[in-house]
């Protein structure tokens, strides 16, 4: 990451405001350091004249002001930056939670949900040294070591030139430094992103691993990743300590030269003695700035190196953004924008307009064989079709197709006249309601969780789709009834029970579209008969895709689609009717 990264101001406007009020605050404290030295320099040299202190009231009224406004500036500059960097983490963590939603399931597949957690709390946290320290350094080192320069160049041009020439020592052994310590803050970044990721895993499926006594094992794995971790972590603190040495011993060398010369012409007479002090006062100054920014480099690198992770995801290209429609429709990767055009306002009709698959082929990077390969078939508009297959046939990605999840690699699907590309990708999930075979629950009460189908649902309403879906009883045994909180996964609930609150979703929500994933996977076979009852009554006007292991699915379907390694292979039967 470069000292400011151009894509921050893009996607945090805080940090506009920070850069700003950063600048204007250097350039004061630039202001104050030149005054201060030349009143101090002025006092001394009065009073080895022999200038009473009556005299140099003023002037020490004065260096008294300067020295409160450089507390106030410095104290004011921090505090502004911290308020800058919490607005900049809330807007990045907003911005990576949206990014993580439009990108959709496809794309998160490829990631570790664990080290997007690390990054979006303690990577974005380390921001805080970045703009608090980093930042203000920065403007400072780029600001004082100019005016002084020029301000002694003035005063002294023989101290000027000293320290003109000794000057771009300490940026260069901080660029060599730097270069160097780039790979091992990236290392433990990674590390501490894996770290987060592997323990989040572990926490999430420690019930399996204590039943099959692998917790140990996993701890271990934890242990050993902590103590890479730890190691990356010393190793970056010595690159830390050894630059501050290298960057002082430079500086104080340059400082002691100059302090050398203006010490023997002093001596000599050929420099006046508030001169003299003027520049020794304002020389340190000159190296300080850079010396600090050197050290807050360090400080802020994982910040830095997490601001620029961040950043990486917020510009990946999105399916509604202009440059994702169907005009490359064979080049297409699954997760990824396709170039092209998508039209902000075209929309589709799945109540009237069919939706066509035309020798579509899904790949996923990685793998050898693709999921799906030159698929052609029609969805009629109130259509039922059973898609069945083994584990691994393809139905999944079909549905991730229709969902909008990922893009074909090769071919092409059309709503109507449409390509589904053309269409944004929001107005067309609008028309579609999704049923997964393992549904999730997310921490609220029932009825929160039955009202993702529809916002804006009564509760009469919730209330008449959980009876629908056969959870009404359920949920009324519940303490406090549809009003009772639920635990991320409701894992408190059985499969069955999850399964029904989300088919009462999917029946709140009104839309042409049902997309079902073994429904009745998880329930008795009496609740599956009586669920299959509702699905025929409920869905009779709607387009319904139902995917099945078995084509005995137990659903009156008008066509039955067989999938086999991702090819469509004739079905053994025609069509099927309801089981008694």
């Amino acid at each position: 990451m470069t000292a400011f990264d151009p894509r921050l101001p893009r996607y945090a406007r805080a940090a506009r405001g920070c850069l700003v009020l950063t600048i204007v605050f250097g350039l004061a404290a630039t202001a104050l350091v030149l005054a201060q030295a030349g009143l101090l320099a002025h006092a001394l040299a009065a009073a080895a004249r022999g200038t009473g202190v009556s005299a140099l009231k003023g002037t020490l009224v004065a260096l008294l002001l300067v020295l409160a406004g450089r507390a106030a500036v410095t104290y004011g500059g921090e505090v502004a930056a911290l308020r800058a960097a919490a607005r900049v983490k809330s807007q990045l963590r907003r911005g990576l939670g949206g990014k993580a939603l439009r990108l959709g399931p496809s794309w998160l597949a490829g990631q570790r949900a664990g080290e997007i957690t690390t990054l979006a709390t303690s990577g974005l946290d380390a921001l805080d040294a970045y703009f608090a320290k980093y930042l203000p350094q920065l403007v400072l080192a780029c600001l004082v070591p100019l005016a002084v320069l020029v301000r002694v160049t003035a005063a002294d041009w023989i101290s000027g030139l000293i320290i003109a020439v000794t000057l771009p020592l300490v940026p260069l052994f901080m660029i060599l430094i730097g270069s160097y310590s780039k790979a091992r803050t990236q290392r433990q970044w990674q590390l501490l992103a894996r770290l987060g990721g592997h323990f989040l895993d572990v926490v999430e499926g420690l019930p399996t691993l204590k039943a099959f006594g692998r917790a140990r094992a996993q701890a271990e794995v934890i242990r050993t990743v902590t103590d890479e971790h730890r190691t990356a972590s010393m190793a970056a603190l010595r690159i830390t300590f050894l630059s501050a040495l290298v960057l002082e011993l430079a500086a104080a060398l340059a400082t002691a030269l100059v302090a050398v010369e203006v010490g023997l012409r002093l001596l000599a007479g050929h420099i006046g003695y508030e001169t003299a002090l003027l520049v020794l006062l304002l020389t340190p100054e000159a190296y300080l700035p850079l010396r600090n920014v050197g050290a807050q480099f360090h400080a802020s690198a994982q910040g830095t190196e997490a601001a620029r992770h961040a950043l990486d995801i917020l510009d990946q290209e999105e399916p509604d953004r202009p440059g994702a429609g169907s005009a490359a429709a064979g080049k297409a990767v699954p997760g990824k924008a396709v170039p092209g055009k998508a039209v902000p306002g075209k929309k589709a009709d799945l109540r009237r307009q069919p939706i066509t698959l035309t020798d579509v082929t899904l790949a996923y990077p990685g793998r050898p064989a693709a999921a799906l390969d030159g698929i052609s078939l029609t969805i009629s508009p109130g259509e039922r079709v059973l898609l069945a297959g083994p584990n691994g046939a393809g139905k999944s990605s079909l549905l991730g197709l229709l969902l909008r999840f990922c893009d074909p690699t090769a071919g092409r699907i059309d709503v109507g006249a449409t390509d589904l590309r053309d269409i944004p990708v929001s107005s067309w999930r609008r028309q579609i309601a999704w049923v997964p075979q393992h549904p999730y629950l997310f921490a609220g009460t029932v009825a929160d969780n039955i009202a993702l189908g529809d916002s804006h649902a009564s509760p009469a309403a919730i209330r008449r789709a959980a009876r629908l879906a056969g959870a009404e009883e359920f949920i009324e045994a519940l303490p406090g009834g549809f009003s009772a909180a639920l635990t991320e996964r409701a894992l408190t609930l059985s499969a069955g029970q999850r399964q029904r609150i989300a088919l009462a979703r999917a029946f709140l929500r009104n839309a042409p579209l049902v997309l079902l994933d073994e429904p009745a996977a998880h329930l008795d076979p009496p609740a599956a008969r009586q669920l299959i009852a509702v699905i025929e009554t409920l869905l009779a006007d709607r387009t319904v895709v139902l995917v099945s292991h078995s084509q005995q699915a137990g659903v009156a379907a008008d066509r039955i689609l067989r999938l086999d390694h991702g090819r469509l292979v004739p079905a053994s039967r025609p069509a099927l009717t309801a089981s008694p």
